[in-house]
């Protein structure tokens, strides 16, 4: 399938000269501001190396970029109802929960905390991101590829990524370019939106806990929250532990409050706790379950958790259901143009006829399961050996089917730690994502906006893009006037 072509900000290819000593130029840069990740291979506490990243940035047109920044708040507001109906979530997931272990975990927790009545009025912390890829087919138009509602990363990193492609550019001689640069505050908003729950659960002496891998390979993307909390508000104490650690030294009093070293917790931040692997016992889905007993504020709660899985996404493109949260007129139209076309794969007639679509034509869909974290989607023949595979089987209800996006290719060069240099052209593809933040109640919402950006790039012909998955890469856009 063929993909139409943006033009390079830069002309390409850079003198070799040059194009070697900018890349260790921002090499330098990126180690010094903190563009670093742990390496994997050679894990050390004590040393970080580059986030792969994208060495000039990507284009994207100016209007797509603007649509997503406004269309934030609304789909924040959108995903707060969704997580605020309980009959919605238990009809849309049911079949899933008979066959996703993890989800139904999840759902057990979820409901045994309303069972018991939800504690601190059902305050919740929401810091999203909505995903995008531009389609090729309509116009080069955004579609949303996912919405995440727990662990959603590189907010901080990608913060430093406007100055970083700001410095690359004024070395190349283009420092004229940099006013089609796009202010990216990622890092200062998703943090404002902790501190406001802070401030809303109201009980001065209370703490922050970020819950944490057992081995943390982004870290400087997690340590930068907590650096610019402690910077500009540095009366709060922030503290980071396992799910396992929480397990083993929390409890909760008869106020309610979850007590970490006798301290009540106001907000919980979760940056693990997205996949199964993360809960490798019984104590850290005990750990989860205390956690939303107590009062402290979550983020996510686990209602926001599951209004973002995979098969809540396809539901909201069903006919009138957008109309059942949103009502009718332009902010809900403005939303189903951002959809692209997500399939049940249930026990149906209308799964029966996703399955034979895709197996027809594996290379129009991706194949999504119930997950987070990068690196679970299939694709192209693998889509149709899956489908084979459990066409008879309930265990295709914990998937759905969505159209494949094709976005347009650029030309660029990766740096990435370890690599040849200078790198060599190569055909990329980007994501751009949004943050936003929402604080409220069933019934009252405190705090809804938009606050940053990330793109995320990855070569052409790579079906994944995480970064701390090692596919993809940093990057910035460069927003174009088309």
């Amino acid at each position: 399938m063929s993909q139409a072509r943006l033009a390079s900000c830069v002309p390409l290819p850079i003198e070799h000269k040059t194009l070697v000593s900018v890349v260790e130029k921002a090499k330098d840069w990126a180690l010094m501001h903190g563009v670093g990740m742990r390496d994997k291979q050679h894990f050390n506490k004590d040393t970080i190396q580059i986030a792969p990243f994208v060495l000039l940035p990507s284009p994207f047109p100016r209007t797509e970029f603007t649509k997503a920044v406004d269309l934030q708040p609304v789909l924040n507001e959108l995903m707060h109802k969704v997580a605020h109906d309980d009959k919605f979530l238990e009809n849309t997931l049911q079949n899933a929960l008979e066959v996703d272990d993890f989800t139904a975990k999840l759902y057990d927790i979820w409901l045994k905390v309303r069972e018991e009545g939800i504690a601190q009025s059902q305050l919740s912390l929401g810091l999203f991101r909505s995903d995008y890829l531009m389609q090729k087919a309509d116009g080069n138009r955004i579609k949303q590829v996912e919405f995440n509602t727990i662990a959603s990363s590189f907010g901080a990193l990608t913060s430093n990524l406007p100055a970083m492609s700001r410095y690359i550019l004024k070395q190349l001689g283009y420092g004229d370019m940099i006013k089609n640069m796009p202010e990216n505050r990622a890092l200062s908003g998703l943090c404002s939106g902790i501190t406001a729950a802070f401030d809303l659960f109201g009980v001065s002496d209370a703490i922050i806990l970020f819950v944490v891998e057992e081995v943390s390979y982004n870290i400087c993307d997690q340590r930068f929250h907590e650096f610019y909390i402690s910077e500009t508000r540095p009366e709060l104490q922030i503290v980071r532990k396992t799910l396992n650690e929480i397990y083993e030294e929390t409890s909760i009093n008869e106020k309610g409050q979850l007590v970490l070293d006798s301290k009540p917790v106001a907000v919980v931040y979760y940056r693990s706790g997205y996949e199964p692997a993360q809960y490798p016992s019984v104590r850290e889905w005990d750990a989860r379950l205390r956690v939303e007993r107590s009062t402290a504020i979550k983020c996510p709660s686990i209602h926001y958790q599951l209004a973002g899985t995979k098969k809540v996404q396809q539901a909201l493109a069903e006919p009138g259901v957008l109309e059942k949260f949103m009502g009718g007129g332009t902010p809900t139209e403005r939303v189903r143009d951002i959809f692209t076309g997500l399939y049940s794969l249930d026990f149906d007639e209308s799964g029966e006829r996703a399955v034979e679509m895709a197996i027809a034509d594996t290379e129009r869909f991706v194949l999504k399961p119930q997950r987070e974290g990068g690196g679970n989607n299939l694709y192209g023949a693998d889509v149709r050996d899956a489908l084979l595979k459990m066409r008879h089987s309930r265990e295709r209800a914990a998937y759905i089917l969505m159209e494949r996006i094709l976005p347009p290719l650029v030309s660029g060069y990766v740096v990435r730690p370890g690599a040849e240099v200078p790198p060599p052209v190569t055909d990329l593809v980007s994501e751009l994502g949004i943050f936003g933040v929402i604080i409220g109640t069933k019934d009252k919402i405190y705090c809804n906006k938009q606050v940053g950006h990330m793109l995320r790039t990855k070569l052409a012909d790579a079906n994944e893009g995480g970064v701390a998955a090692g596919l993809g890469a940093l990057d910035s856009p460069y927003l174009l006037d088309l």
